[in-house]
This record gives C-alpha cells, structure tokens and sequence, in this order.
C-alpha cells in the first residue's frame, strides 16, 4: 500500500481523511502540483516550487514549508524510482460551508505518488504521436494559478477521447492557448513557434525547459499569437507537459500535420531532452 503525506504526517493511503468542510473538497480553494522523480531526484523541483509558490499568492494562500525535503521523503517512502508525486494545498477546513474565509485558516496540505514511464531511458521510436482537435477554451482567465477547478479541462480531454483523438487543443478568441494540460508548440520552416506567456496559459516548466534547451543549441523560436491556420499549415505540432515529456502531433481535426510523421525537430529537441534528464540523474545537471 502507497504511502502518501496529509498535514505533517506519513500515513497509508486508506488512513487519510479530510474534513467535508474543507475549501477545496467545497469550492476547489486549492492549488496544485505534479512533479516527476526519476530515479528519486526531482525534475526541476525548484521550477515546480517557485511556482506552487506563485499559485499560491496569486489566491493569497500562507503555506511556508520546506517542500524538497517532504515530497523527497515521500518519495523515499514509496521506493524511489520513477514516481509523479501530486502536491495540493487547500486553504483548510472552515468547519462550516460559506464562500467568504477567515484569513488565520490553517491550509490542508496534501501529496501522493504514482508510477510514472521513464522518459529520460526512452528512445524516440518509444514515443507514440498522437491525434488532437481543437475547441473552444471554456476556462477562466487566470489560467497561470495552477487550481485544482480543473472541470472544464476534463470536459474537453473527455470529448476528445470520445471522438477517437487523444487530446484538445484550446482556442479562445480565435488564439490557441495549450492542451488540455500541456502547452503547445509548432515547427515552421526550421523555426520553433509556441504562444505567448500570459494569464490564460499555464507556464509549463517542460515548455520553459524547451525554450531554454532551444537558446543554448542554436534553435531559432518565437513566442507569438497562434492561430488555426498557423496550427494547420505547421511542419510540425507538438505538446508539451513535465510527466509525458514531448509528445508530436500527427493529425489536427482531421487534418494531416507535415507529412504525418514525427518530424526532424522533434526528434532533435527529444534527444536534447532525454539527454538534460539523463545528466540530470547522473547529477551533473
């Protein structure tokens, strides 16, 4: 049985309770994370708390604590290897069902692991493309804070799988944002485009990590407005999230992207990927 972390404690799973009242059982007053570990070490642990961190001034929730040493341990408990461990933060239990708070509430502060696939062994012939349509972006407009009101992503993600694709890329006011719960990018001739930073995109620490890897190899990108047509007339399409790694798009709405196969870009930024995991495990990261 897993072991997972609720406000202080190491406990088995079936042993962990929450209050009804709790605003985030209530309302989804709570933020979140998922961070991958592989072999044990966390990938871009800093980036994940700098910006849990983020998320929770932005809904002015006071947790301080020492985040590393937690979820690390909670990791050790588990067995190490290849986990994705999912933080959330609720701002507590109110005792009581009201949408106004006290601000001196204490904040429920849960985490548990699961197994993830190892990427950073992968091979690029291990890595399956997928199909995706696009519609309409229904979430509201601080889509940076990364709440736990996610019903709107899993709507969307559940109509794509019923119509046979495998994930919904969002648009709203004629610009695509992200997936479902992934950013986007696009390949056009040799130069990399992915949306631009702002409040109705959440700012992925593997997309931050992809621009980062592009600037150090030479990898001409912009950051722009992306349209459908953009979208469609792309040599390549790709999405990006920390627990999948980056994953090529084959086919949009029905329309053939490139010449239907993974692309050269996407292979070259898998393996400069793989290869910043692999010294990440080594420790010389």
């Amino acid at each position: 049985m897993n072991t997972v972390y609720l406000n202080g404690e190491y406990i088995p799973e079936d042993q962990a309770k929450i209050s009804v009242f709790d605003r985030g059982f209530l309302f989804g007053d709570s933020v979140y994370e998922v961070i991958p570990f592989y072999q044990g070490v966390g990938f871009r642990l800093q980036e994940h708390i700098d910006r849990l961190n983020h998320s929770l001034r932005a809904v002015r929730i006071s947790c301080e604590m020492d985040w590393a040493q937690i979820l690390g341990d909670l990791v050790e408990k588990n067995g190490g290897g290849n986990l994705s461990v999912y933080l959330q933060i609720t701002r507590g239990d109110a005792g009581k069902r009201s949408h106004v708070y006290d601000e001196g509430l204490q904040p429920t502060v849960f985490a548990c692991c699961s197994e993830i696939k190892d990427i950073w062994q992968a091979g690029a012939d291990d890595i399956l493309p997928i199909k995706a349509m696009v519609m309409e972006d229904l979430r509201w407009h601080r889509c940076d804070i990364k709440s736990t009101c996610l019903l709107p992503n899993i709507l969307v993600l559940q109509q794509a799988n019923d119509e046979g694709v495998q994930e919904a890329i969002l648009s709203r006011d004629d610009r695509l944002t992200e997936g479902s719960a992934c950013n986007l990018f696009l390949v056009k001739r040799g130069v990399l485009f992915t949306p631009k930073r702002s409040s109705e995109i959440l700012g992925g620490i593997t997309r931050e990590l992809i621009l980062e890897l592009a600037d150090e190899y030479g990898i001409q990108y912009q950051e722009v407005d992306v349209d459908y047509d953009r979208l469609l007339a792309a040599d390549e399409v790709w999405v990006s999230s920390s627990t999948r790694g980056i994953i090529p798009v084959i086919e949009v709405d029905g329309h053939q992207i490139g010449d239907g196969n993974k692309g050269p870009m996407w292979h070259k930024m898998f393996e400069l990927f793989v290869t910043f995991q692999r010294k990440l495990m080594r420790g010389t990261k």
